[in-house]
């Protein structure tokens, strides 16, 4: 089972910020930007375009809310959307809102909020989201 798995099943406590019966949206606990936020499927698959075609073709449908959410929460140029994968083997996408290419950098120092902003943060995207 896999840390994202745990996190679906309520065995990890998690910032989310939304759910339906395929996916989970959750804060990355040690973001790139304000409003980092994760989708993962609820189906252990390790690469995404592994993830069967039924989940591919609404993982945009059930992002795109969010990330809207995300724009009205923490303004931005746009909010990307990244599938990097090798930390977890668990397929999921990165929302992240960015201004310059830099503001996606994996490479650099990663923010390192209290649980009080990371609540912030979820609360701000939540108010935002319809």
């Amino acid at each position: 089972m896999t840390i994202f798995s745990k996190i679906i099943a309520g065995e990890i406590p998690s910032y989310k910020i939304a759910e339906n019966e395929h996916f989970f949206a959750f804060l990355d606990i040690f973001p790139l930007q304000l409003g980092h936020t994760l989708v993962v499927p609820k189906i252990e698959v390790d690469k995404i375009f592994d993830v069967p075609n039924e989940y591919l073709s609404s993982l945009l449908t059930f992002a795109k809310p969010i990330a809207h959410a995300i724009e009205k929460a923490y303004p931005c140029n746009r909010v990307n959307i990244v599938t990097v994968g090798l930390e977890v083997p668990h397929a999921h996408v990165h929302l992240i809102p960015i201004n310059h290419l830099q503001d996606m950098d994996f490479t650099k120092q990663k923010l390192q909020l209290t649980p009080e902003q990371l609540k912030q943060v979820q609360d701000n995207i939540l108010s935002r989201l319809k």
